[in-house]
């Protein structure tokens, strides 16, 4: 084990972490002012359910021992023989600081898909959906990408959560955006944000804990966290510039959540690539991905479905660019794999089953989840919670007493 590793990815572990109380602000200040605290809720409800889940069984899931390369076995089971020895998936890291950084991983993509339902799911039903979301959902994605499972096998490479962060969870948001429905409206403005410099507060914080996201994903303090480093910002930028191109010439002004959607598009973008491509590679795929993702928050309005903070816009969507965009950058000059632009054309029809079997496999699942949920508790509030508020119909408080 390495000290200097070790301590590098504390931090890292540390910086994800406050990725999910980063969330809450972005989403808290998207949503109306009666809807707040209820979306924050959300977030925290994440860290602390998906953390046990996580200990418990989550972890032996994702990370033990191969079992047909869809699951893993039960070895680490309510974290049995989780010490401060080496780690196996990362001998230089105890396996304690490794299961660290995983959780917060499992955790933020947990909070992510909360987005999608914002405003109108019981809190009862959220907490069961997001438990087993992450047991049945999670934990195979993390298992076939990063803990030896098929996709592994098949050689899709995901640096830090293409698809089983962003990819999953946007499939997930679709699924939960189609079986709860439209939110009710009270008029043209009724959907309009209750605190932009909330969400623009939230989203520099994920700028921020983003680089332990991606350079944290090299699991070891060298070139390779600082490759991922730099690609991650300039990806990041460019989105910025590639949203606001965009958005300026179709409505003629350019807007502050405009700039942070544009951010964290780039941010999603580069996730899957970010240790495996080059820094001009990296600044055209975070300024493509700006572009898909302004694209992608449109579909909404073509097929009819309430995402009510866009992850499948920005995260579906940009994570599936980001995918392929790998299996075209891709260079072993950096990290081991060539894509198409380097001479190695199959990476690209890695990446794509990858994709794919991502989206079928985290909707599918999904879908079903939510069945079993409405069963059991019930998806949606009474239409007139829902007009009160979740704030004070579940939660019997108020964001904002003025």
């Amino acid at each position: 084990m390495n000290v200097s590793d070790t301590a590098f990815i504390i931090i890292c572990a540390t910086m994800v972490m406050l990725m999910t109380p980063a969330l809450a602000l972005f989403y808290g200040g998207l949503v109306r002012a009666r809807n707040v605290l209820s979306t924050h809720m959300h977030s925290y409800a994440s860290l602390g359910l998906t953390t046990v889940l996580w200990a418990l069984v989550g972890y032996t899931l994702a990370f033990g021992e191969d079992v047909g390369g869809l699951i893993g076995n039960f070895s680490y089971l309510f974290l049995n023989g989780v010490e401060g020895t080496a780690a196996p998936a990362a001998s230089n890291l105890p396996h304690t600081v490794f299961v660290a950084f995983q959780c917060m991983f499992a955790v933020l993509t947990v909070a992510l898909v909360s987005g999608a339902y914002a405003e109108r799911i019981r809190f009862s039903a959220m907490l069961l959906f997001s438990g087993l979301w992450m047991i049945l959902a999670y934990a195979p994605m993390a298992h076939w990408v990063w803990g030896g499972g098929w996709m592994a096998k098949l050689g899709a490479v995901d640096f830090a959560g293409g698809a089983v962060v962003h990819m999953a969870s946007g499939a997930g948001a679709l699924a939960c955006a189609q079986a709860l429905g439209p939110r009710l409206s009270t008029g043209p403005q009724s959907f309009t944000p209750n605190n932009l410099p909330f969400t623009l507060l939230g989203g520099g914080l994920l700028w921020f804990g983003w680089f332990g996201f991606n350079a944290g994903s090299a699991l070891a303090a060298g070139s390779l966290a600082g490759q991922a480093l730099l690609t991650t910002h300039l990806a990041s930028a460019c989105g910025i510039l590639g949203w606001m191109l965009v958005e300026w010439r179709r409505t003629g002004k350019p807007t502050s959540l405009g700039a942070i959607s544009g951010a964290l598009a780039g941010l999603v973008a580069i996730t899957p690539g970010a240790g495996f491509v080059g820094l001009l590679p990296a600044m055209l795929i975070g300024f493509i991905g700006g572009m898909v993702c302004y694209g992608g928050v449109l579909l909404k309005n073509r097929f009819g479905y309430d995402d009510a903070l866009d992850v499948v816009g920005i995260h579906g969507l940009g994570g599936t660019w980001g995918a392929l965009a790998t299996g075209l950058f891709a260079s072993a000059a950096i990290n081991d794999v060539d894509g198409l632009f380097y001479g190695n054309p199959h990476q690209l029809w890695v990446q794509f089953i990858s994709v794919l079997g991502t989206w079928v496999f985290a909707y599918a699942v999904s879908r079903l989840l939510l069945c079993v949920v409405d069963a059991i508790v019930g998806l949606r509030v009474a239409p007139e919670a829902e007009y009160v508020g979740l704030d004070l119909s579940e939660h019997n408080e108020r964001g904002y007493s003025l």
